[in-house]
C-alpha cells in the first residue's frame, strides 16, 4: 500500500458512507468520494468528489484506477426487492468485479447483522451462525445474498462487517432519525419486547474499523486474499433502553408486548482480535440520540 492511501468509498453521502470519509481523512488517505448528485460529499481534506453510478462499468473503472482500497455502503433499504437486488446486490457484485479488473486489492463492504437468523431461541450469535432464510425480510434477504455474491468474487482480499442497529446523528439515519419518528406518529411502532436484545454501535466507531481495515492499522486483520465476516457491536442493550430513550424524547410511552424475542448476544471477538473496540458507550449513544430529537 502506498505511504498516502487511496480509498474509493461509495454512498459517501450516506450516515455511514459519510463517515467512513471523515475516519480516512483523519488518518491522512486520499479518498474518492462517490455520490449520485453534485456537492453532496464530505468537505473534507483529502475527499475528492467523485460524481456517478458506481455499478457502471466506465465509472467504476476510472474511479478504481489506481486505487489501494475501496469502502462499499450502498444498499437502497427502503426501496422494493426489485431495487434492493439491482443496486445492492447486482451493482455492489460488479463493482467488486471492477476492482477485482483494477488490481485494487481490498474491498471492504458494510454489510448488516440482519443477515443472521436471530429468532427467539437462538442464543449468542458470531460470524459462523446461520444465515436467515428466504422468508426473512427483503432487506435480510438481499443483504445476504451480497455477502454470497462477494464471498465468490476472486482475485480480491474481501472484508463483510457486519453491524447491527446503527446510532449516530444524521437526516437519513434509521435508529436517531426514522425509527423515532415512526414511533412518535404510529401508535403500532411503540410495541416492543422489552428484554429482547437490542445489539448496536455507533457509526464513529464503525468507520473507524473501515479507516483502520484500509490503511492498515489492525492487528492481524483478514485473510489475504480470502473473504471474512466480522461482527461489530457497542456494549450490551435491551429493546427497553432504546425505546425509553425515544419516547422520553418524542414524548409517547412504550408499549411492551409479552412474547418470545431474540435475547442472545452478537459475539465481536473477532473485531477485539483486530483491535477494534468501541468508544462511544451506550449512555452517550443514548444521550446523543435523545438530544437531537429534542432539538
Amino acid at each position: 500500500m502506498s505511504t498516502t492511501p487511496v480509498v474509493v468509498v461509495t454512498g459517501a453521502n450516506g450516515l455511514v458512507g459519510a463517515a467512513v470519509c471523515a475516519a480516512l481523512s483523519e488518518r491522512g488517505a486520499e479518498v474518492r468520494a462517490v455520490v449520485r448528485r453534485a456537492g453532496t460529499a464530505p468537505v473534507l481534506t483529502g475527499v475528492q468528489e467523485r460524481v456517478g453510478d458506481f455499478p457502471d462499468p466506465a465509472f467504476a473503472a476510472d474511479v478504481l484506477a489506481g486505487a489501494d482500497a475501496a469502502v462499499t455502503t450502498v444498499h437502497p433499504m427502503a426501496s422494493d426487492l426489485a431495487a434492493q437486488r439491482s443496486i445492492g446486490v447486482e451493482g455492489t457484485t460488479a463493482f467488486a468485479r471492477a476492482a477485482v479488473a483494477a488490481a485494487v486489492p481490498l474491498l471492504v463492504h458494510v454489510s448488516t447483522a440482519a443477515v443472521y437468523d436471530r429468532s427467539p431461541t437462538t442464543g449468542d450469535v458470531d460470524e459462523s451462525s446461520p444465515l436467515v432464510g428466504d422468508d426473512a425480510g427483503d432487506y435480510a434477504v438481499t443483504k445476504r445474498d451480497l455477502d454470497l455474491a462477494l464471498d465468490g468474487v476472486e482475485g480480491i482480499t474481501r472484508v463483510l462487517i457486519r453491524p447491527p442497529a446503527i446510532l449516530g446523528p444524521g437526516e437519513t439515519s434509521v435508529w436517531n432519525t426514522l425509527r423515532p419518528q415512526s414511533i412518535r406518529d404510529h401508535e403500532q411502532a411503540r410495541h416492543a419486547v422489552a428484554a429482547q436484545t437490542f445489539p448496536w454501535v455507533h457509526v464513529v466507531d464503525l468507520a473507524a474499523l473501515a479507516a483502520d481495515l484500509v490503511t492498515g492499522q489492525v492487528g492481524d486483520g483478514p485473510a489475504a486474499g480470502g473473504c471474512t465476516a466480522v461482527n461489530v457491536a457497542g456494549q450490551p442493550a435491551t429493546v427497553r433502553d432504546y425505546y425509553l430513550a425515544v419516547t422520553g424524547a418524542v414524548g409517547v410511552e412504550p408499549v411492551w408486548d409479552d412474547q418470545p424475542a431474540w435475547t442472545g448476544q452478537l459475539l465481536t471477538d473477532r473485531a477485539t482480535g483486530w483491535d477494534w473496540k468501541p468508544t462511544v458507550g451506550l449512555d452517550q449513544a443514548l444521550a446523543e440520540l435523545a438530544a437531537g430529537l429534542r432539538s
